[in-house]
């Protein structure tokens, strides 16, 4: 038992160091300027715009609103005066909600859709770049980096009318595992005291799975096989997702989704200059 535990803290602790290798990701952009444009596009949307928005908005949109809409009965001398505060509250209130329905979350919806379409070409760029450059190897990208029965099912994927069928429930099926996987978050996020550890952990197992997903499009891997790479190597993917995941874990639901658009492609360079091996894969759940 303790041997096996041991094991898990180590797979988790490589993960972990593997995800904050980000070093690696400014050499593989200085492999690719396609991949630098688009991981810097990604930047300049949910940073520089979107977080900047947030910050513009607290620091001096909100407290010009305090400052023009005084809250009710705020150190004021003369009763009559302290009448119209509440309408001044209300008011405000008012504005602060206007700037959220007509800017926040339209960009919000505007950096979710335009980040998903880049993430797409910063893991296609990334799969060039590791091809192109002296850093392919058996330890960063090949096929050997894959459980050798990965890549006979992957030899005996249908073509034609069949695989696009195949292709299809795969895409459906991860669609409604995402979903259960939210739900599964939130449900656990509301239990007395080891909630936030659950609800930290499969966060951390969400964010590895859908970087490594990227990386295993290309590779072409079945899903099947995907979600059983995932599971013998839980502890490692636990371990990668965590430093994503505690960035965010304490902030607000804009903030956070704005800096996890930030982080996300470089979790997917990461993917692609690392993957557990074969014989990582011994600890199960049990």
């Amino acid at each position: 038992m303790t041997a096996k535990l041991k094991q898990v803290m180590l797979l988790w602790l490589e993960g972990f160091l593997e995800a904050c290798s980000l070093h690696r990701v400014v050499i593989l952009c200085h492999k690719s300027r396609k991949l630098l444009l688009r991981t810097g596009q990604c930047f300049l949307l949910n940073g520089l715009i979107f977080l900047g928005s947030l910050g513009v908005f607290k620091w001096f949109v909100n407290p010009a609103l305090q400052w023009i809409l005084p809250d009710p009965c705020a150190p004021v001398t003369f009763q009559d005066f302290c009448s119209y505060n509440g309408s001044y509250a209300f008011l405000r209130g008012g504005l602060l909600q206007l700037f959220y329905v007509f800017w926040f979350y339209p960009m919000y919806m505007l950096s979710f859709i335009l980040s998903n379409i880049w993430y797409n070409d910063v893991a296609k760029y990334g799969f060039e770049a590791i091809e192109k450059s002296e850093l392919r190897s058996a330890e960063t990208f090949s096929q050997c980096d894959v459980p050798a029965s990965v890549n006979m099912t992957n030899a005996e994927r249908p073509s034609g009318f069949g695989g696009v069928m195949i292709d299809i429930g795969e895409q459906v099926y991860s669609i409604l595992l995402l979903t259960f996987f939210f739900t599964e978050v939130y449900v656990v996020g509301v239990i007395p005291y080891i909630g936030k550890i659950l609800n930290f952990l499969l966060l951390s197992w969400m964010y590895a799975y859908y970087c490594y997903e990227y990386k295993w499009n290309f590779l072409e891997i079945p899903l099947v096989k995907r979600l059983e790479f995932f599971e013998s190597n839980w502890a490692f993917f636990a371990g990668f997702g965590s430093p994503g995941v505690l960035a965010i874990f304490f902030l607000s639901p804009l903030v956070s989704g704005a800096l996890m658009a930030i982080l996300f492609p470089l979790g997917q360079d990461l993917t692609n200059l690392s993957l557990p091996q074969e014989e990582r894969g011994n600890v199960q759940v049990y």
